[in-house]
């Protein structure tokens, strides 16, 4: 099998579901895919958004007691919660990142679907997940995780792309550098990580988090407004949504 990294999915908290989901679905032009009742035992509940081939994941928690739950204390609600990336072989890229400290938080196995999600703490500003699915290295291929028939709730009228994830961190250049040792992924100018499919670019902020998301939109205006009457804060061609900054592009 030839070796590959893709983004397949990048993951937000919320405290409650129902009005995250409600605010991303009608600012965004987006469709939930799947609600995946196996993160009911991580005391979680979740639903996916696809934005193209990317899937959008928002988790609240419904007990006390979750890491996600104890994420949103310590944070305040501010950042993205996980980075999840498709490709050849999660194990021996867990095994790498192991090899450079970085701790395995767990392991997901529900066949054909593998995945290995490394120690938030280890890696810095947010879980990094590495996954595969027997039989599905086609961008639009089965993806368990979103659900038997993800790809029919695919719209793009709306939003055409999730074309860039912001980190921040104190030393955004060390942060890159490090990120780009777990995914094997050189660091190229402005302290970005290219992918096939979008890329991470570190900026200067006050801590390790993931801070920003964006997006390729049909219409900014129109974009802009309707999360105006949401009630989010907007500012210029961005604003922000269940602990992140959502940036607009033409």
């Amino acid at each position: 099998m030839a070796e590959y990294l893709r983004l397949r999915q990048i993951c937000l908290v919320a405290p409650n579901l129902a009005p995250a989901i409600a605010d991303i679905s009608g600012i965004m032009g987006l469709d939930v895919c799947y609600r995946d009742g196996n993160v009911a035992k991580y005391g979680l509940e979740n639903a996916l958004l696809p934005v193209d081939t990317i899937l959008l994941e928002v988790v609240a928690p419904f007990q006390p007691g979750t890491a996600a739950g104890r994420f949103l204390d310590k944070t305040g609600g501010r950042g993205g919660y996980m980075a999840i990336f498709c490709c050849d072989d999660p194990d021996a890229r867990g095994k790498h990142a192991n090899a450079m400290g970085v701790r395995t938080a767990n392991v997901i196995t529900h066949a054909p679907y593998r995945g290995v999600q490394l120690h938030p703490r280890d890696c810095r500003a947010a879980f990094i997940e590495f996954n595969h699915t027997s039989g599905s290295d086609d961008v639009l291929g089965p993806y368990p995780p979103a659900g038997p028939d993800w790809q029919k709730s695919i719209r793009n009228d709306v939003t055409k792309a999730l074309t860039e994830v912001e980190m921040q961190s104190p030393d955004p250049q060390g942060l890159a550098e490090h990120w780009g040792k777990i995914l094997g992924v050189a660091v190229g100018a402005g302290a970005e990580l290219k992918l096939p499919n979008a890329s991470f670019r570190f900026v200067k902020g006050p801590a390790d988090l993931m801070s920003g998301l964006t997006f390729s939109v049909a219409d900014i205006g129109r974009v802009r407004d309707a999360a105006r009457a949401k009630g989010c804060k907007v500012s210029g061609d961005t604003f922000d949504l269940c602990g992140v900054t959502f940036s607009l592009v033409a």
